[in-house]
C-alpha cells in the first residue's frame, strides 16, 4: 500500500538527510519541468543538498492549469459537504503522520523542531476552519416582498492559484487550500523553489484523502513560473504571500489581467514598551516575538520603541535573554547565505550611523556549517536608519528610544507597512488609547506576535497588502467565491407593492 505522505523522509533528528528529487504535480502525477531545468534544495543547517526541485516554464503552467480546468466541473458538482470529507482525511492524514511533516520542514527551511511542529499544528487549525463551512456557509434567503424571495450562493470561481514563501511551507499552504477546495474550486500551488517539500507532501495527502486528480496541482519555480499563473487567462483568482515589492507587481499584473488578487507583503512591526509593564512577560515575550523562526516571518518583532526614562532595566534583561539563545536547539539557521549578507549589511550600516549593539549576530557559527545569525540587538537605533524602517526579515531587533506615547505612535504610524504593531502595559486606558491610534491590522495587548486563530482572519494594512479582504478565516472562503444572487416570483400577487 502506498503511504499516504509519499516516500517517507527518514529523518529523526537534525543529522543532515538526503532526500528525493522534487517534480510538478499536474493532473495527479509527478512529472519534471518540460525543459529540464532544476534547482538544488539546500538544507541551512548544513549547507548540502537535499534534492534538486524542477523548475517549471511556461508550457508547464499551462499543463497545470489546464488540468485544473478540466477536474473544475465534476468538484464543483460535489456537494460542499462530500469535498470537505477530504478535507477530514487530509486532517486525519496530517495529525498522523506529523513528527515526519515537523522534520522535512526543519531539513528544508531551517525551523528548530518545536517550532516546525508549531507551523504544522497551525496548518491544521486552518484546516479545521477550512472544513468547517459546510456548516457556517448556508448562503441566505429571506422573503423581500409579498410571493417575492431573495437567496444569495457562493458560488466557486474556477481555477486558482496561491504562491507562497519559503518561511511556511506548510502553513501558508493551508491559509489557502481549504477554502480553495470546499468552495468547489480547483488550485494550482506555486511553493517556493527554496523550500518545495511541504507542499510535495500535501499532494500526497490530499490524494490518500480522496481528492480527485487535477484538482490540486503543484508547479514549482522562479519568477518565469509566477508570470505564467499571473498570465494564463484561465486562472480566476490569485493570492500570494511574500515580500511588499513583489506583492506590488503580483496586484498590479493580475489585475491587469482582469484577476481577483490578495498579495500579502512585507512588514515592519513596531512594539511599544511602557515602563509599566509587566517585567517578566514583556523581557520573555519581546526576545520570542523578535527572535522565533529566526525572525523569518512577517510577524516578527523588529523595532521596540521604548517609552520614558524608566526602560532601562527591560532592555538590560532582554539582553541577558538573547546572550542565553543557543544556536541549534533553540535558534535555527536563516535560509541561505544570501540573507545572512543582508542582516549583516542592515546590522553595520546602523552601526555607523550611531546605534549600539547589545548583542551581535554578525559572523555566528552554529552547529552543521549552514547559515547561520545570531539574534541581535541594536540600542539608539533612528526611524531614518534603513535597519529602522526597513524590512530585516531575520534575528534583529532595533531599539528607538522616545519620550512619550505619541512619539511612540507617530513613528509607527510613519511607517509605511501595516501589518502588526502591539503594546505593553499594565494600564488599560494606554493600551486602549494606542490600540486606536495605531495604523496596523493586526494589533497585540501585551503579546509579541498577534496572529489572529481562527476564525479571526489574518491580514494587514497600508503596504502590507495588495486586495481587498483578509486571506484566512470567512474572509479567505469569501475571496475565493463570488455571490450568486437569486430573487424568485412563483405567482401574481393581489395585493402588489412597487417590487411585486
Amino acid at each position: 500500500m502506498t503511504h499516504p505522505t509519499g516516500p517517507r523522509f527518514d529523518a529523526t533528528s537534525y543529522e543532515f538527510t538526503r532526500y528525493i528529487d522534487v517534480h510538478n504535480w499536474i493532473g495527479g502525477e509527478w512529472v519534471p519541468a518540460a525543459g529540464g531545468a532544476k534547482l538544488e534544495v539546500v538544507n541551512p543547517r548544513h549547507g548540502a543538498t537535499i534534492g534538486d526541485v524542477t523548475m517549471s516554464d511556461g508550457g508547464d503552467i499551462d499543463r497545470a492549469v489546464a488540468a485544473a480546468k478540466a477536474a473544475f466541473p465534476a468538484w464543483r458538482a460535489t456537494p460542499m459537504r462530500e469535498r470537505a470529507r477530504v478535507l477530514h482525511n487530509l486532517r486525519r492524514i496530517m495529525e498522523d503522520n506529523i513528527d515526519e511533516l515537523t522534520w522535512l520542514l526543519s531539513h528544508e527551511m531551517g525551523k528548530t523542531f518545536p517550532e516546525a511542529k508549531a507551523e504544522v499544528e497551525k496548518g491544521i487549525e486552518c484546516l479545521e476552519f477550512g472544513l468547517s463551512m459546510p456548516n457556517m456557509e448556508n448562503g441566505a434567503a429571506q422573503d423581500v416582498s409579498r410571493g417575492v424571495s431573495c437567496a444569495v450562493n457562493y458560488e466557486p470561481l474556477g481555477v486558482c492559484a496561491g504562491i507562497t514563501p519559503f518561511n511556511f511551507p506548510i502553513m501558508v499552504p493551508m491559509w489557502m487550500i481549504p477554502q480553495v477546495l470546499v468552495a468547489g474550486n480547483t488550485f494550482v500551488l506555486k511553493p517556493s523553489e527554496k523550500a518545495p517539500y511541504g507542499s510535495m507532501k500535501l499532494a500526497h495527502m490530499l490524494r490518500a484523502a480522496g481528492l480527485p486528480d487535477g484538482v490540486f496541482n503543484v508547479v514549482n519555480g522562479a519568477r518565469e513560473t509566477v508570470e505564467g499563473l499571473l498570465d494564463n487567462p484561465d486562472v480566476k483568482a490569485i493570492g500570494f504571500v511574500g515580500s511588499t515589492k513583489v506583492a506590488k507587481i503580483v496586484y498590479a499584473r493580475g489585475a491587469a489581467n482582469g484577476k481577483r488578487v490578495l498579495a500579502l507583503g512585507g512588514a515592519k512591526n513596531h512594539l511599544v514598551l511602557m515602563d509599566d509593564a509587566e517585567f517578566e512577560l514583556a523581557t520573555e515575550n519581546i526576545p520570542a516575538s523578535a527572535f522565533g523562526a529566526q525572525g523569518q516571518r512577517c510577524m516578527a518583532a523588529s523595532v521596540l520603541v521604548a517609552v520614558g526614562d524608566n526602560v532601562q532595566p527591560f532592555i538590560d534583561e532582554m539582553v541577558n535573554v538573547a546572550k542565553q539563545y543557543d544556536l541549534g536547539p533553540k535558534l535555527g539557521p536563516v535560509i541561505d547565505q544570501a540573507a545572512v549578507d543582508r542582516m549583516t549589511r542592515y546590522v553595520t550600516q546602523a552601526e555607523e550611523m550611531g546605534a549600539k549593539v547589545l548583542v551581535d549576530g554578525r559572523n555566528a557559527k552554529g552547529p552543521g556549517g549552514g547559515t547561520w545569525f545570531g539574534p541581535t540587538i541594536m540600542d539608539h537605533c533612528t526611524p531614518e536608519m534603513p535597519a529602522g524602517c526597513e524590512e530585516i526579515f531575520g534575528p534583529v531587533l532595533s531599539i528607538i528610544r522616545v519620550k512619550t506615547l505619541d512619539e511612540a505612535i507617530r513613528i509607527e504610524n510613519h511607517n509605511p507597512y501595516g501589518n502588526a504593531a502591539a503594546i505593553f502595559t499594565t494600564n488599560g486606558h494606554t493600551a486602549r488609547y494606542a490600540v486606536d491610534r495605531f495604523q496596523a491590522g493586526m494589533v497585540g495587548i501585551n503579546i509579541g506576535v498577534p496572529v489572529p486563530r481562527e476564525p479571526f482572519a489574518f491580514g494587514g494594512w497600508n503596504e502590507s497588502k495588495f486586495g481587498h479582504g483578509d486571506i484566512t478565516g470567512y474572509d479567505g472562503f469569501r475571496f475565493w467565491t463570488r455571490p450568486r444572487k437569486v430573487t424568485t416570483k412563483w405567482a401574481k400577487q393581489v395585493d402588489q407593492t412597487w417590487m411585486g
